[in-house]
């Protein structure tokens, strides 16, 4: 009787060992493609940064990256104590596992918050964009040592097919437009179909007159980047229950470590 119950033990603390390395699988899975989309949002999206009066757009991608790095690194260390099973590596990952929950659910608690009351992240973008995009495509487009807003502005124009912060008109007070040598009306990014002086006709038919303008679309889409990590975020602390679960079981199950 004995025996049988010993060789159930065991067989329990295989089968426990095997989810939870299957959990560290999916758990490094998770942490590269946090690590993913923070390098993406740099990477893809990062000309649009400069737009911006402040860093909390970069500050956001760098917070990904660090956390695609300790969830991969904390996945490492979960599956050394699972296949040395050893009960003191299993205590410092189960630790590590609570501290990501609770700051995970911290960050979307204070999330949640800011959002429902639209302060400060709300009020700061909104703000921002109005402001500011305004002023940073009128004065700083095409101007010397400005390649990078020229770059980003262009972009902007076509990847959202939009003109002007808030519409086409905006370019009218332009630095840029209103040089002397300069026989354009809008940049010739706001062309659908760009080409050398295209900007010279503001016809509907030649340009991008979007309602709202490139405000509306950029909010859109940071707003949309906001749920994309709010998701990736639920999905980890999801995995991360299950990994905390597994970690007690098997912890309990393991016999006394020599080490």
């Amino acid at each position: 009787m004995e025996v049988r119950r010993e060789k159930k033990h065991a067989c329990g603390t295989i089968c426990l060992k095997y989810l939870l390395f299957l959990f560290n699988v999916l758990f490094w899975l998770a942490g590269g493609a946090v690590l993913a989309v923070g390098v993406w949002t740099l990477v893809e999206k990062g000309d649009y940064i400069s737009l911006l009066s402040s860093g909390f757009y970069a500050t956001s991608a760098y917070i990904l990256i660090a956390a695609g790095v300790i969830v991969i690194v904390t996945g490492i260390i979960g599956c050394c104590a699972t296949l040395n099973e050893m009960k003191s590596l299993l205590i410092v990952y189960l630790i590590l596992l609570l501290c990501i929950f609770l700051l995970e659910i911290i960050a979307g608690v204070l999330a949640y918050i800011n959002y429902q009351e639209c302060f400060p992240f709300c009020y700061q973008l909104d703000e921002e964009l109005k402001q500011n995009l305004k002023v940073t495509m009128q004065q700083k487009y095409q101007q010397p040592g400005e390649e990078s807003i020229t770059q980003a502005v262009d972009k902007l124009h076509q990847e959202f097919k939009c003109c002007g912060s808030h519409n086409f008109s905006d370019w009218s007070d332009s630095v840029w437009i209103q040089a002397a040598e300069n026989e354009r009306l809008v940049p010739d990014s706001c062309c659908k179909t760009p080409g050398e002086l295209c900007g010279r006709r503001d016809h509907p038919s030649n340009i991008y007159r979007v309602e709202g303008g490139c405000i509306t679309k950029l909010e859109e889409f940071l707003l949309s980047q906001l749920y994309i990590l709010g998701a990736v975020g639920i999905g980890i602390a999801f995995l991360q229950l299950l990994g905390m679960m597994f970690t007690c079981c098997l912890y309990w199950n393991l016999k006394e470590d020599p080490y």
